[in-house]
């Protein structure tokens, strides 16, 4: 039987949502003790016990919530007055929703990635910076951050990019950006966000585009950022993530830069270059 630790850690590692139960109190006669845990995974399967029959249904229940979104909870239960159960004693359940940290890949370790790498730090996500540019890509300029000193085709190669994962592309040179931008959206990552003017934006898509064929741009977010009015790095770097941070919690309000209405995307879209900008 799988064990509760080992699903949890490659939940983790997977960057999937799950719920976790764990029975913190049990008093009388119940059919767990305190420390048993219960484990919902992303596919709604279930590994672990905290008892079965009733209880074990009202936890399941509980834990589809969490996963939802849901806060955590400390529910309490009187297993016969509550649940109909012939135990007659009572559990206390910390029921709590699992996500993996979040993380930013930012790619190219220039004036604009420094103060957003440290702001996203701040926020709680991890931070990979990816620059071949040693000299740039230091412990110095970015404390707290993991450093990839690779071409970022090699690194996203070997990323085991997930829904957790974040791709800023921020890079010094076009064709740079260009070929990041194609491998990016070989994989499925929550967010794409691409620095640059619109016409740099809609140059890169038709290049990727005449490369690869139709392209699925749900998750790209170029020009990226919210609509702040921003000029320097550091006001930059706020609007980048605080566009990361709206996507996060769902915002519906948020005014993103990126580049929907404008009528050359949709001659776009009408070649059949694109199958979605949404």
């Amino acid at each position: 039987m799988r064990d509760v630790t080992e699903a949890l850690l490659e939940l983790l590692r997977t960057g999937q949502a799950g719920a976790l139960a764990t029975v913190v109190r049990a008093s009388g006669s119940t059919p767990q003790t305190a420390g048993a845990r219960l484990l919902l995974q992303a596919d709604g399967s279930s590994v672990g016990t905290v008892g079965g029959g009733a209880v074990e249904r009202a936890v399941l229940e509980a834990l589809h919530e969490a996963q939802r979104g849901r806060a955590a909870q400390l529910a309490n239960f009187d297993l016969a007055r509550d649940l109909g159960m012939c135990c007659g004693g009572s559990m206390q359940i910390f029921i709590e929703p699992i996500h993996a940290t979040p993380r930013l890949w930012i790619f190219g370790a220039g004036h604009v990635a420094r103060p957003t790498a440290a702001l996203a730090l701040s926020v709680g996500f991890e931070v990979v910076v990816v620059d071949e540019r040693e000299e740039l890509n230091s412990a110095e300029r970015f404390p707290g951050c993991r450093r990839e000193a690779l071409d970022c085709a090699s690194a996203l190669g070997n990323a085991g990019i997930c829904e957790r994962d974040w791709l800023l592309i921020v890079t010094h040179d076009h064709q740079l950006d260009e070929e990041t931008l194609r491998v990016a959206l070989g994989h499925e990552p929550r967010y794409i966000g691409l620095v640059g003017s619109r016409r740099k934006v809609y140059r890169l898509i038709q290049r990727v585009a005449a490369r690869q064929g139709s392209l699925d741009l749900r998750r790209v977010y170029a020009p990226v950022g919210l609509d702040l009015g921003a000029l320097s790095p550091e006001e930059i770097a706020v609007s980048i993530v605080g566009e990361i941070i709206a996507l996060r919690r769902d915002a519906k309000s948020a005014h993103h830069l990126r580049a929907v209405a404008d009528p050359r995307l949709a001659e776009l879209l009408a070649e059949g270059i694109t199958r979605a900008w949404a």
